[in-house]
């Protein structure tokens, strides 16, 4: 038999590339034992799966041809991240390998601090999407908005990168720029922004009292302390109050989401019984049921919640349960629509797969994957400018030789006052300022209804 000059020369390669399918051969065999093994309860008997033995033979022969022909020279590890990467990416647009570094960043992201822009993102068409900026942060000052597409960043095109090499690009020494290349829906022309990095202190709760028992609470995302935070918020507007809220608005507009048992352990503060969420998936431990417990922080108080194309995953979570159990009306835009959970999966010390592992229902069974929560009263962009000419209107008091109503008192009004900065919400945030007006009625509803 005739043995060519490429046979001979890579033999050592073929040999190292038939050890790593075997490796994983042997790997994809073992799984059934070590799904089995893990598992507490009896297992059942699972279908058996046949190895792709020639497709792993495919992938051995392309890695030893990447080390023989590719024009540079590439470490083991590295290719293998790189496909391990790729695999991931093709799943869906959530899935991905968190190397070291990568891991620590989303570590440090669930606990409310690390540095960058102040931007939630995400891949569209090869192009990085704002999902939403975060409060109080550069991304936001600049402008940055829900649904912007970024293009460039510098002069680097983002077509082609995977969304962790954009978002390392984004990050970087605090007080350092970057300037952005923006695609805007209805801007003919692409918009340049320019973002001075900082440490993103991401505070997810904020409270005040809009008027005399209405409370408002913005949740910006949902971290690992945020339920814990909003009860002390609502104790706190309590307290300002002095006694029981009348009614709540809970702002979850631009809310890009975050820990799951966040959104239940929020959820569940304002309903009393019932599903709250429910997931399913293939794998162990993914197929889960979360319950209310029998208490309601508002004891009925009427409830508004705020959302956008910007709320997404988590706030989706709050947003459904409270609208199925028709404990708030949900208000504003229709919202994200991101229906499923990732799980963070340690595979070494420093490295971590995110994997999609289950989708999640609202407890009617509604899935919102790419779809979104529909908010029971819509809210169109509009923007709201002062009229700079006097209004002008007479009343029956205001003719001359007007009779006296006859009651010998003047009547007094029993509308609370509105508040200092009712004026300024109209111009600044017409979206709050037709939340309020909603709950307003809502309690003037509830106090008119008879108690049985």
């Amino acid at each position: 038999m005739q043995v060519k000059y490429w046979d001979i020369v890579n033999m050592n390669v073929l040999r190292q590339t038939n050890r790593i399918a075997s490796v994983v051969l042997l790997s994809l065999a073992l799984l059934p034992h070590l799904a089995t093994a893990r598992s507490d309860a009896p297992a059942p008997e699972a279908k058996k799966e046949s190895v792709p033995v020639d497709e792993l033979r495919t992938f051995a022969e392309v890695f030893g041809r990447i080390k023989r022909d590719y024009v540079e020279q590439v470490d083991d590890k590295t290719l293998l991240e790189y496909a391990i990467r790729g695999m991931l990416s093709n799943l869906d647009p959530h899935s991905s390998y968190l190397n070291a570094e990568d891991y620590a960043d989303i570590k440090a992201g669930t606990s409310g601090k690390f540095g960058g822009l102040g931007i939630e993102v995400g891949l569209e068409n090869g192009f990085v999407k704002v999902i939403s900026p975060i409060d109080d942060t550069p991304a936001q000052r600049a402008g940055i908005k829900a649904g912007d597409l970024i293009v460039r960043l510098d002069e680097k095109p983002v077509k082609g990168m995977d969304l962790s090499e954009a978002v390392k690009i984004m990050r970087g020494e605090p007080g350092t720029s970057i300037t952005l290349t923006l695609i805007r829906e209805k801007e003919e022309k692409p918009i340049k922004l320019t973002v001075k990095r900082d440490i993103i202190n991401v505070v997810s709760v904020k409270s005040r009292i809009l008027e005399p028992g209405l409370g408002y609470i913005r949740i910006s995302n949902f971290q690992s302390r945020t339920a814990q935070d909003m009860h002390k918020a609502l104790i706190k507007l309590k307290d300002e109050n002095k006694g029981n809220l009348k009614g709540l608005i809970l702002d979850l507009r631009n809310n890009p989401g975050g820990i799951l048992n966040s959104a239940v352990e929020v959820s569940d503060a304002y309903i009393t019984s019932g599903k709250i969420v429910y997931t399913e998936g293939k794998a162990v431990g993914s197929k889960q049921s979360y319950l209310a417990k029998p208490d309601d922080v508002l004891h009925g108080a009427p409830m508004v919640v705020l959302v956008n194309e910007g709320s997404a995953s988590a706030s989706e979570i709050v947003a459904g349960a409270l609208q199925d159990h028709k404990r708030a009306v949900i208000m504003g835009r229709g919202t994200f629509g991101k229906g499923s959970v990732q799980s963070v999966i340690p595979v070494t010390k420093d490295e971590a797969v995110k994997l999609t592992t289950s989708r999640y229902f609202t407890p009617s069974g509604r899935s919102i994957q790419a779809e979104g929560i529909v908010p029971d009263i819509e809210l169109q962009r509009v923007e709201v400018k002062q009229s700079a000419e006097p209004l002008f209107g007479v009343k029956e008091a205001d003719l001359s030789k007007h009779l006296e109503n006859g009651n010998g008192t003047k009547q007094e009004k029993k509308a609370d006052k509105p508040s200092k900065e009712e004026p300024a919400l109209v111009l600044s945030d017409y979206q709050l300022y037709e939340a309020l007006n909603l709950l307003k009625g809502l309690t003037l509803l509830k106090e008119a209804t008879p108690k049985g």
